[in-house]
């Protein structure tokens, strides 16, 4: 088998408030899992999105300490409209508010609750 790309890691200093955000935007996640060290749900077309706490990264790795966010996620949304939505309905994570960007998507980020970049967009002719 060759070499895939099929996760993307995150390390929260909070399980249960990092995964509250994700729920929020849409991502079907077990509330059980919110005392976990490490989750993992997979997503459509089999990409896995994985969160550990920095416990867990310790514990294999005791030297670790967070660096400078350096990841980024990005949501696309049904709509314009949408992004306006789901960023109004999530505004206390509001980083830049949504707007419409030269490369045609509306568009808007959000921090997660470690920082970590989340972007919203959508393209602006729905035909595109």
């Amino acid at each position: 088998m060759a070499i895939q790309f099929n996760v993307i890691g995150l390390v929260v200093s909070d399980m249960g408030r990092s995964l509250a955000f994700y729920r929020r935007l849409g991502l079907d996640i077990p509330a059980e899992a919110d005392g976990a060290p490490h989750v993992e749900v997979t997503l459509p077309g089999g990409f896995r999105l994985c969160w550990d706490t920095e416990e867990t990264i310790r514990s294999f790795d005791p030297g670790w300490t967070p660096g400078p966010g350096r990841t980024g996620l990005a949501f696309q949304c049904g709509s314009p409209a949408e992004v306006d939505k789901t960023y109004a309905d999530m505004a206390e994570f509001g980083h830049l508010q949504p707007w419409d960007a030269f490369w045609g998507q509306r568009y808007a980020v959000l921090s997660d609750p470690d920082g970590i970049s989340v972007d919203l967009y959508a393209p602006q002719d729905p035909s595109a």
